[in-house]
């Protein structure tokens, strides 16, 4: 296998990676900004927790997975990447780093301000991680300030009006994964909470991408490739149709569908801002010259192949250790009963 293949191979799972973990860490970081808003004392607040808590780490395990592919495959883009977006991609550890203390800690005290402290925290911070995630990859579609000398931006800058565009989308999907994710996993008062905030988080959501497309057609050169290749615009409609079906399955009362459908919505949208971004990796807005591609970044020959190989075996093992959790964890979780992380 020539090395351009095996860098394309890789490009493609480095998009299937993130992906992913948008997918899966999703209804964990949209079940954490919604956690003050649906529980009102801590045995619902133990309902919350028990809902995500076996599942949270094991999605987490694909942004390790996903920074690790950059590290090895393309380490150039990694190594460009961590210094051109230093403070944000900081920003995001530091939200993470709270996000899981903030889960942890919330009832190792009984002191209603400790409590209330994490709580806070665990919101917040998955507040921040799905808007800087989205305001990050809007600005990896639209292009970065990247010069002949290295990035010529600040944090500031990143947040043009298309980046914070991104940001929203993130943050209203994961929303709406959530609150049916809540529905899907828990019983009584708290899925009723969830389910009266649905049906809006629905429609926002396919106007918010709506928005977002037409936006990324008018501003970006995402779409480019698209006209090379027509057959590609069915990645953006079945992201639009995604979105538009989860308001019917919401009115019907299908939520396992409308669940399938929001996964589907993120899932064509980041495969449309891949596919789009073909082969760049970290594109300049200033010049394509001074951007990153996938061939100048990617690893050696060797490099590459063994990856490939420890892919194809570590991979099944790893969704196949998931889907078991899943089925182990299947049961809805009633107030009664909750035990909490």
């Amino acid at each position: 296998m020539s090395h351009e293949l095996l860098a394309v191979i890789w490009f493609g799972l480095w998009g299937l990676l993130w992906a992913v973990y948008f997918v899966l860490d999703g209804y964990t970081l949209g079940t954490g900004m919604l956690f003050p808003f649906l529980t009102k004392n801590k045995q619902e607040r133990n309902q919350l927790q028990e809902a995500i808590g076996p599942f949270w780490g094991g999605n987490e395990v694909w942004l390790i997975t996903a920074g690790g592919a950059t590290f090895a495959a393309f380490p150039l883009t990694y190594a460009n990447m961590f210094s051109y977006l230093y403070t944000p991609l900081m920003l995001i550890l530091f939200a993470l780093f709270f996000r899981a203390t903030g889960l942890e800690f919330m009832h190792k005290d009984d002191s209603p301000k400790w409590q209330s402290s994490w709580k806070w925290a665990f919101t917040v911070s998955s507040f921040l991680i799905a808007l800087l995630f989205g305001v990050a990859f809007a600005n990896l579609f639209d292009g970065l300030l990247i010069g002949e000398t290295g990035y010529k931006g600040t944090l500031l800058s990143l947040f043009h009006p298309y980046g914070l565009l991104g940001g929203i989308l993130f943050v209203v999907m994961f929303l709406l994964s959530g609150s049916l994710w809540v529905q899907l996993k828990t019983s009584g008062v708290v899925a009723q909470r969830a389910a009266k905030l649905t049906k809006s988080l629905a429609m926002t959501t396919a106007m918010v991408v709506a928005i977002f497309l037409v936006a990324t057609a008018n501003r970006t050169p995402i779409f480019e490739n698209y006209i090379v290749m027509p057959i590609l615009w069915l990645l953006p409609l079945l992201a639009l149709a995604a979105s538009l079906s989860i308001i019917i399955f919401t009115i019907r009362r299908r939520i396992g569908l409308a669940f399938t459908a929001i996964c589907t919505t993120i899932f064509m949208l980041m495969a449309t801002g891949f596919v789009g971004m073909f082969p760049n990796m970290l594109p300049s807005k200033i010049d394509p010259a001074f951007g990153t591609t996938l061939y100048e970044a990617a690893g050696s020959q060797l490099n590459l192949t063994i990856m490939l190989v420890v892919a194809l075996i570590c991979v099944p093992i790893v969704i196949l250790y998931q889907l078991w959790s899943y089925r182990i964890f299947k049961d809805k979780i009633t107030k009664d009963a909750a035990k909490g992380y």
